[in-house]
């Protein structure tokens, strides 16, 4: 076991997705997880910010059921003390590029998390959890992450991860009470992950 701080995990298997952090456990999803995800995923201070505001709960288990068995996709339940108190999704892809990119360098990090367990920094202790694991485990060497830019939350989160805002696009994002509102994009390079503190 590793000693627990900014750049370590407590456990790291390389064959699937599961971690440890000091107080949280990073899971594969199970079937009866989805009906627990759901309570969260569809109240109205969480879809406000979700690209997508509805989900049909049985498409949403099957979609769960086809990231099992998605190599690049390491999607899991973020639980504390046996309860599934969110979910962070990475899905590994290729870099955009000319003939000979190098396959499986970039991850796409986003996450939902239960608003009953919101300011105790757990979505940040998740995330910071995947994007170790991103860049020492599954060799990406980019990480990137998007968010309407009044989501304060997501802004706070991502930046203190230590990720950087690489876009803002003025009116780029369609929000179906807001209108058209500006959206962020965040990303960060696991050179500059190794020399944070």
């Amino acid at each position: 076991m590793a000693e627990v701080g900014r750049r370590s995990l407590l456990s790291c298997p390389v064959a699937s997705t599961n971690l440890r952090t000091e107080r949280l456990e990073l899971r594969p999803v199970r079937d009866e997880d989805i009906d627990r995800i759901l309570e969260y995923r569809n109240l109205p201070e969480v879809t406000r910010w979700l690209l997508r505001t509805d989900v049909d709960p049985a498409a949403f288990r099957a979609a769960w059921r086809r990231s099992a068995e998605d190599p690049h996709d390491h999607r899991v339940a973020v639980t504390r003390d046996g309860v599934v108190i969110g979910t962070v999704s990475l899905d590994v892809r290729t870099s955009m590029g000319q003939p000979g990119t190098p396959p499986g360098t970039e991850a796409e990090v986003g996450y939902i998390f239960d608003p009953r367990y919101g300011g105790h920094g757990y979505a940040t202790e998740a995330v910071t959890a995947m994007v170790s694991y991103s860049f020492a485990r599954l060799g990406v060497r980019r990480i990137t992450a998007g968010c309407y830019a009044d989501n304060l939350a997501s802004v706070r989160l991502l930046e203190k991860v230590g990720m950087r805002r690489e876009q803002h696009g003025v009116g780029n994002s369609w929000h179906a009470e807001l209108g058209w509102v500006d959206g962020y994009t965040y990303a960060l390079l696991a050179e500059e992950w190794s020399k944070q503190p």
